[in-house]
């Protein structure tokens, strides 16, 4: 339940970025290239893999965000065929807009909860997140 509601909040987060000249999806992208870019360097592969998407959709997704000026992909210098993908001025005109709604929802979220049990939550989901990621990485293996 909690899961839906947060995705129906996600159209608050998304309103943040006003642009019409990007679909929902690439909002989603440039959302998360803006939040994503800030602690570690992100690549294409990086894309695919967090929305669970084809290459040749993301490349297409790509390509209109850097044609309408939110993203530059730029070369990399121990490997030329990767190329990273970097926010431009333009997006990160969005990006504290986004930072401020994600606050609000979080401040929101925790609002009458005492720090003590906020705590316990994450410990407990931390480790059912690794429970799971356990399970899987032995059933791919049970697969290869």
């Amino acid at each position: 339940m909690l899961s839906h509601q947060m995705k129906r909040n996600c159209n608050n987060v998304d309103s943040a970025i006003t642009n019409d000249d990007l679909t929902v999806m690439q909002k989603h992208v440039l959302k998360f290239v803006l939040l994503e870019s800030l602690h570690r360097d992100l690549y294409q592969k990086d894309i695919e893999e967090e929305f669970q998407i084809r290459k040749s959709t993301v490349t297409g997704i790509l390509k209109l965000m850097e044609s309408h000026g939110y993203i530059r992909r730029e070369s990399v210098k121990r490997d030329a065929r990767l190329k990273r993908i970097v926010p431009t001025a333009k997006a990160e005109e969005i990006r504290p807009k986004i930072l401020e709604q994600i606050q609000k929802t979080e401040a929101k979220l925790l609002e009458g909860i005492p720090q003590e049990n906020v705590t316990i939550c994450k410990q407990i989901l931390w480790q059912m997140f690794h429970n799971i990621s356990e399970m899987n990485e032995e059933e791919n293996k049970k697969d290869e």
